[in-house]
């Protein structure tokens, strides 16, 4: 009596019929059907090394190839491999993926695309230049979350102080508020040309791409008759419903 043939749920195939140049790809759910040498088209590329040498791919129930990533955005990516064809949507989401499988050219070609050339060229060195600007982003959604409870909005007072000059009068200026000066948060100076209204952009863009609502607004202390006024302060303002 012959022994049942047991088989291994996490099968090391070619998904494909032994010497076909067909490709049967799963890439996070998403079907894909391709060839080897699309696949290898880039030699020095993660995609091509995947797909060269023994079999390093798991496979899925129907045998394709399986590789564990969203595969939203890996059709673009293919049609490149194909013909060269640039996608003319979701540049940053491609690009993502472009670096995720050090497909060289295909960065390239979307480095120089309008829609990162302003963000990696302008945008990003301009905010390297602003100190503590990833970790002020980071605490302004922390302190709004903290306020959200029973509420439909939280309001974060932030500080711009746009130049060295504007940082001497800092200890004067945050003495105006009546709000708690221990929750407001403070950004600059720099030494780049963006105005502060660029800088509240930029935080109103980067707080909004993680999901959040939020808006920006001029926040004016109260006064007295010998003090000075100090246009230092916004108001950032969550909304959650």
């Amino acid at each position: 009596m012959s022994l049942p043939d047991y088989k291994t749920s996490q099968k090391h195939l070619s998904a494909a019929p032994p010497h076909s140049p067909v490709v049967q790809l799963n890439v996070g759910g998403h079907l894909f059907s391709t060839t080897l040498s699309t696949l290898r088209k880039h030699p020095d590329s993660k995609l091509a090394e995947m797909f060269s040498g023994p079999p390093k791919l798991l496979t899925d129930a129907q045998g394709r190839c399986f590789i564990d990533r969203d595969g939203s955005h890996f059709g673009p990516v293919l049609d490149f491999l194909r013909s060269e064809q640039m996608p003319s949507e979701n540049i940053l989401e491609v690009y993502k993926e472009a670096v995720h499988y050090d497909i060289k050219p295909l960065v390239k070609r979307l480095e120089d695309a309008p829609q990162l050339f302003g963000e990696l060229v302008g945008r990003q060195p301009f905010l390297s230049r602003v100190p503590h600007y990833k970790e002020n982003i980071e605490v302004l959604i922390r302190i709004a979350r903290a306020e959200a409870i029973a509420a439909r909005h939280s309001n974060i007072l932030i500080c711009v102080l746009r130049t060295e000059e504007d940082l001497g009068f800092y200890d004067n200026a945050i003495s105006t508020l009546e709000a708690d000066k221990e929750s407001v948060v403070t950004f600059g100076p720099w030494n780049a040309v963006p105005s502060v209204k660029d800088l509240l952009d930029c935080v109103k863009t980067d707080i909004e791409s993680q999901g959040y609502r939020v808006s920006v607004q001029p926040h004016h202390p109260e006064k007295s008759f010998l003090s000075r006024s100090y246009n230092f302060f916004y108001k950032l303002t969550f909304t959650w419903w």
